[in-house]
């Protein structure tokens, strides 16, 4: 291997676990059937677009930890990999709204499949931004029932000393 100056070698390994904690609340993963209820999590991704911000639901698959040494000091990043549901229809996300107004409730309506694997699916544990409880849902329309995944959100735990 050639020494090259200002190049930071970056080692192929990581060490993977099945939950962890933020602050007061545990969250579980899949690999973790133990913890699997508080696997379902929901995140903020900024759009292509740069200006917009929305909110994605989906499930831990793992949690695994990765440092990087640098020549002053080492950095361990904690991360998730998340595989990520994709969302309904605008007129099926917000079916549970009162008078066509998104703010009346929080509730949406999901599709129960995920995107493919990308790199989008690994994300620093700290963008997490709380859980979900995942309900299946059928939505009856005039010609057919539809299935979807209820997302209700949960309020975070915060213990302030």
């Amino acid at each position: 291997m050639e020494n090259l100056p200002n190049s930071t070698i970056i080692i192929n390994r990581a060490n993977r676990y099945g939950k962890c904690q933020i602050c007061a609340e545990t969250f579980g993963s899949a690999a973790a059937t133990r913890h699997i209820k508080s696997s379902f999590v929901l995140a903020k991704f900024i759009n292509h677009d740069g200006n917009s911000v929305d909110t994605y639901s989906g499930q831990i698959q793992f949690f695994f930890e990765h440092s990087v040494h640098l020549s002053s000091r080492k950095l361990t990043h904690k991360l998730a990999y998340i595989k990520w549901y994709k969302p309904a229809n605008l007129a099926s996300q917000f079916h549970f709204s009162i008078d066509d107004d998104v703010e009346t409730c929080n509730i949406e309506l999901w599709e129960d499949s995920f995107y493919l694997s990308s790199r989008d699916n690994i994300i620093l544990i700290h963008n997490i931004l709380g859980r979900f409880i995942p309900v299946k849902y059928k939505k009856l329309d005039r010609s057919n029932a539809r299935e979807y995944l209820a997302v209700i959100p949960i309020n975070r735990k915060f213990h302030l000393r």
